[in-house]
């Protein structure tokens, strides 16, 4: 199969559509804006949809007419983690109003239920079997006090760490032992559940900051890893797990900006406009190789994962597996959405998609060849509303464009259940060997300048190779 051909890419998505093909679809709970591509694929093969929405977002959404929008307040939360969280207990929990909805749009019970990641599929929804989530299983893996057991037994160089109790002599002592020269870092377990977006990550240098975390533990956490900070570009990289082995994909660059003083870490954007070194990136592919083997043989796994890490001036250090298409994952694989989203939920439900390795390694050359990236920007300080602007950029610093201007940089916010989220898209202050991070800390600037977001001093992480 010859996957870098456009026509057999298709045929292929076209196959793995036919589940949808003239039945109702429920979507949800989640971002309206992010439904948008699949109401789309659903109405392209006679399907009709209705979203579950928390919010509309940032970026288009379906047209009027092309789908069914029931709004679903979720609960109140004050971070990611908390909004994630949240998902799969509202899709089994769903108001009055939202339930009503699901049953006159799919009277006959013919639907399937797209939840996305953070909804699981090992019991249907209102009877409806849940065809895009992932099994309770593959989310557990996720947890960061075992990461680490999965790099050593995949053979991964990692970084030297702790798990200790919630105990303030116990974090003492593990710092002490751990700390490098710019501290340690502290994360938190899954006791209370998923975790994730830096939430559950605290950076400790001296005692004061030992005990705001502390504090922040005790009440979430049992137990809590300890590893030295490592400084360097933080980056991930992708893995496959398909019926004949792991097919891996190339780099991703995060952006996580710091803030030494306050001792923060501020998510932005993704990118594969940066690359590592060639001996780099070509380690990094073999390890997560090694990883998706391993997941297989002791987990069953299936199905998409990515290795969160930073390149430090000794090599890629891995910090956490997600185990899930996660955004860089969708960033890297942009070059067809369609098609990786579809070989995604065939893998996680068990079925043979027909891909193979090697057809998926095929479109490395076209991936290299089309990077794409984008900044991002979530504040929990602030709402703002629907706000879309044209951006100038002058290398450095980004203005908003006198009215009338068109610019090839566009800035997009809107609100969220716990803050805003905010993007340049199209993003062309980015291009082949600018970091994302350095775009991403204009973005930041430029919020708080003009939107009173606080973000506090950020600054970038140094690449190190």
């Amino acid at each position: 199969m010859d996957l870098t051909d456009a026509a057999t890419r298709a045929a292929v998505g076209d196959r793995l559509m036919e589940r949808y093909a003239g039945r109702p679809v429920v979507i949800g709970p989640g971002i309206l804006a992010a439904r948008t591509e699949m109401v789309s694929w659903i109405r392209s093969v006679g399907g009709t949809a209705l979203v579950l929405a928390t919010s509309h977002g940032a970026g288009p959404k379906p047209a009027d007419g092309d789908c069914v929008v029931v709004d679903v307040e979720p609960p109140p939360t004050t971070s990611v983690t908390e909004e994630l969280r949240a998902l799969d207990h509202l899709a089994r929990h769903l108001p009055e109003h939202a339930v009503a909805a699901v049953e006159a749009f799919d009277p006959d019970r013919r639907a399937v239920w797209v939840g996305g990641p953070f909804v699981t599929a090992d019991e249907p929804i209102l009877g409806r079997a849940v065809v895009s989530g992932r099994p309770a299983a593959f989310v557990a893996l996720e947890d960061k006090l075992l990461a680490d057991h999965l790099w050593d037994a995949a053979g991964v160089d990692r970084a030297p760490y702790a798990v200790v109790p919630v105990d303030r002599d116990a974090l003492a002592a593990a710092t002490r032992d751990l700390a490098g020269p710019l501290g340690a870092v502290w994360s938190g377990d899954t006791a209370e559940g998923f975790n994730g977006g830096g939430d559950y990550v605290r950076w400790v240098r001296d005692e004061a900051d030992q005990a705001r975390a502390l504090a922040f533990f005790l009440p979430r956490c049992e137990q809590v890893r300890v590893m030295p900070f490592l400084d360097g570009v933080p980056c991930s990289i992708h893995g496959l797990v398909l019926p004949d082995g792991t097919a891996v994909l190339v780099p991703v660059e995060i952006s996580i900006l710091r803030d030494e003083a306050a001792r923060t870490f501020t998510y932005g954007g993704l990118s594969t406009f940066w690359q590592p070194p060639a001996a780099d990136r070509e380690a990094m592919r073999a390890a997560t190789k090694r990883v998706g083997e391993h997941l297989r043989a002791a987990y069953g796994y299936r199905g998409a994962f990515g290795i969160d890490g930073v390149l430090t001036a000794d090599g890629f250090r891995p910090t956490e597996l997600n185990s899930r298409g996660s955004a860089g994952w969708t960033q890297v694989t942009g070059i067809d959405r369609k098609l990786f989203s579809l070989l995604q939920d065939a893998l996680v439900l068990g079925e043979d998609p027909g891909v193979r390795v090697a057809d998926v390694e095929a479109l490395l050359p076209l991936v290299e060849a089309a990077p794409s990236g984008r900044a991002v920007a979530l504040s929990k300080s602030a709402k703002v509303g629907d706000i879309t602007e044209a951006l100038t950029w002058d290398g450095r610093r980004f203005e908003i464009a006198e009215p009338g201007v068109e610019t090839s940089n566009v800035l997009v916010m809107a609100d969220t259940p716990s803050g805003l989220f905010a993007k340049v898209d199209p993003c062309a202050a980015l291009y082949r060997g600018v970091r994302v991070a350095r775009i991403n800390l204009a973005l930041y600037e430029l919020l708080q300048r003009e939107y009173g977001v606080e973000s506090g001093h950020l600054s970038i992480a140094p690449d190190l190779r």
